[in-house]
């Protein structure tokens, strides 16, 4: 079985392999912004002395922000903004979901794994992290940054083409 056989197996493929290289991209920037919220959870809370819970909200605003920038400039750099509004709308979209879905998730984890049990204050807010992310990768994918318009068409052409 060859792929010029099954032109819908051949753009499922490719799409999955795009997924994928994409999954990892937006790990990478993961990282980057789990990086930076820990920096700067641990400034605001232990050299500020800003509570834990405020702390984490502003720790989580400044990651999603940084986050942001770096997905449109690398992780959906295929699906480009059309004009500067597209983007500031992007940007309000992606706080919006991914930061809601940060911020209440990373606050409510908080308040339950320092605030009930007495955890410590990174170890938690690292899980907090990492039981948030692929809701906001699906979130970004889909809704922030949609499809790109020709590799919709593209798709539906290759499956027409298949049923013929």
């Amino acid at each position: 079985m060859n792929s010029s056989q099954f032109p819908v197996l051949s753009s499922q493929g490719s799409l999955v392999r795009r997924d994928v290289r994409r999954w990892v991209k937006f790990n990478l920037v993961g990282g980057l912004g789990v990086a930076v919220q820990l920096a700067a959870l641990s400034i605001l809370h232990s050299l500020l002395k800003i509570d834990y819970l405020p702390a984490t909200g502003l720790a989580v605003e400044i990651a999603v922000i940084h986050n942001f920038l770096w997905h449109e400039r690398f992780t959906w750099v295929d699906r480009p903004a059309q004009e500067p509004l597209q983007s500031l709308g992007r940007l309000l979209k992606f706080n919006a979901s991914n930061g809601a879905v940060s911020l209440i998730g990373n606050v409510l984890l908080m308040r339950v794994l320092v605030g009930v049990f007495g955890c410590n204050v990174v170890a938690s807010n690292v899980a907090a992290i990492v039981l948030c992310s692929l809701v906001n990768f699906l979130l970004s994918d889909r809704f922030v940054f949609g499809e790109a318009p020709d590799e919709a068409s593209r798709f539906r052409g290759d499956f027409e083409g298949s049923r013929r």
